[in-house]
């Protein structure tokens, strides 16, 4: 898997990652494992701590995870006093009447484009009054969606900048595998993404 991190929705260069992030990644507790035996992912402990210790929540807008982002974090005891919701926006035309994305971008670019998981992010937080938002669009595949091909993923987390205040960042990501393995590691990636950004102080 090569993978590339956007600084925000407006394109900055991409950083590469390196293989071993991604062998993580697919050795992470699956989402399927989680809601068949009621295992709570490591990772999502972490970041439903990290959320409480701050005193702060979060909201997904999912497309092609559909909700697994947040089954993941509703699969760990207390997730209530962190998790508001989320919006399940697999087809087109609801992530602008559900998450607020702007119809005029998806008719441009499509739906899997940075500039719409920066704003599915957006519509998550601002919708569902969370302190945090993540929106995920990509294609899973097994064939690729208006010629981007399987295994492209953006992610965005909005929520508050170190130094205060409402900031949007999007990491574009390429994902090897197939449909399953696309769709854990998105949501895996997802919270890796939130949980950096919950590590850094605000102020």
């Amino acid at each position: 898997m090569s993978a590339g991190v956007a600084g925000d929705a407006t394109g900055a260069d991409p950083t590469p990652e390196g293989d071993a992030a991604a062998g993580s990644r697919s050795g992470a507790v699956s989402t399927g494992r989680v809601l068949a035996e009621g295992v709570p992912d490591p990772l999502a402990v972490e970041v439903v701590g990290l959320l409480r210790a701050r005193g702060e929540t979060v909201a997904t807008a999912e497309s092609l995870t559909a909700g697994a982002v947040g089954a993941l974090l509703a699969g760990v005891p207390g997730a209530s006093a962190v998790l508001r919701g989320g919006l399940i926006v697999y087809a087109t035309e609801l992530k602008h009447s559900l998450a607020g994305v702007s119809a005029e971008l998806l008719a441009e670019h499509g739906a899997v484009h940075p500039d719409v998981a920066a704003q599915l992010a957006t519509g998550a937080r601002d919708r569902c009054g969370a302190t945090w938002g993540l929106g995920l669009t990509g294609v899973a595949g097994p064939g690729p969606q208006d010629g981007v091909p399987p295994g492209v993923v953006h992610i965005g987390v909005a929520g508050v900048s170190p130094v205060g205040g409402p900031s949007v960042e999007v990491s574009s990501v390429t994902l090897s595998g197939d449909r399953h393995r696309v769709r854990v590691a998105s949501v895996i990636t997802a919270l890796e993404l939130l949980r950096a950004r919950l590590l850094v102080p605000v102020g």
